[in-house]
């Protein structure tokens, strides 16, 4: 795994947070009369410019674990969860704000003695974006352990790092559709083809009559040509981990630059802040660390930190 995939993905999904964080929940029809251009502070949680949420921070967490000890352990994780949860660590400020519902019940239901990996919500409500938008150091980490492509094995995996926090097989689904794209991208796929055969795989990993009803949600994507030329109005931008994931990707495959994805990201409203770390992290792999503006770079809160964590996860693989 090469460090400036790490830095790119992880760099790319953090600046794309601190964009969004400002005018989070904002409304689509808003934003289109007073669009972001560049990074900005205070708005709607009132912090300054370069500050990135709970998305990045539990990012963090998932990255500095599996950095410290070479693989993925979900009691250790689901520790630093606790220590950024209770503590303010791995946060922009150290102060911890905006945290989602199934994402606090989880991490409550852990500190009060429920096993790690019983900790997520098993229901429909439960699919909220609070996986999807921490879950690429897995994807990382499986392109180090020489995945190519998403395994069958790597199914499980997916499900227990996800369902730490939202255990319903849509999210799954969500973030296995996330980490195929990534390790697509990762081994130099096209955007269209890394889509195409994420699709692809995923069907084939979760064939079968149970799964069926939970991947027809997914259907817009398994055509991205007509998905790309879908009107923006189609789109939705809410904090449903189907409309995250598709908004997203959406804005990944309507533009040409890591800063066209990212702008594009936050100007659809709503969870600002997750879409554009999501599409931020994709991004990233597609254009390189070096497209992403370095007023980016130099105004994101603990750049260095963040940097020092990819480094740590490089090294500790």
């Amino acid at each position: 795994m090469r460090r400036n995939a790490v830095r790119s993905m992880i760099i790319g999904h953090a600046i794309g947070d601190a964009l969004g964080v400002p005018v989070e929940f904002k409304s689509r029809s808003e934003l289109q009369y007073h669009p972001v251009t560049d990074m900005i502070g205070h708005g709607t949680h009132d912090m300054p410019p370069g500050t990135w949420s709970d998305d990045t921070s539990m990012t963090l967490c998932l990255l500095e674990s599996i950095g410290r000890l070479g693989r993925i352990d979900t009691n250790d994780i689901m520790q630093n969860f606790v220590r950024w949860f209770r503590n303010g660590e791995f946060t922009a400020t150290g102060r911890v704000f905006d945290v989602g519902v199934s994402t606090s019940q989880a991490i409550r239901r852990y500190m009060h003695g429920t096993q790690a990996e019983d900790c997520g919500g098993h229901h429909a409500e439960d699919n909220g974006n609070g996986a999807l938008m921490r879950i690429a150091p897995l994807a990382l980490y499986l392109a180090h352990e020489n995945h190519t492509r998403l395994l069958a094995s790597d199914i499980a995996i997916v499900g227990k790092v996800a369902g730490l926090t939202h255990a319903h097989i849509r999210n799954q689904i969500a973030c296995s559709i996330y980490i195929a794209i990534a390790l697509n991208l990762l081994a130099g796929e096209g955007i269209g083809s890394a889509i195409g055969n994420a699709m692809e795989l995923v069907h084939r990993l979760y064939d079968g009559q149970r799964y069926r009803q939970e991947l027809s949600l997914f259907r817009r994507l398994d055509s991205i040509v007509s998905f790309r030329q879908l009107s923006p109005d189609a789109i939705k931008s809410t904090g449903y981990v189907v409309d995250t994931l598709e908004a997203a990707i959406y804005c990944l495959v309507t533009t040409s630059s890591y800063t066209e994805c990212v702008l594009h990201a936050v100007n659809l409203g709503d969870d600002t802040d997750t879409v554009a770390a999501v599409a931020g992290g994709l991004a990233g792999l597609v254009y390189s660390l070096h497209d992403i503006p370095q007023k980016w770079r130099q105004g994101l809160m603990r750049y260095d930190y963040i940097d020092g964590l990819c480094q740590y996860f490089i090294e500790g693989l």
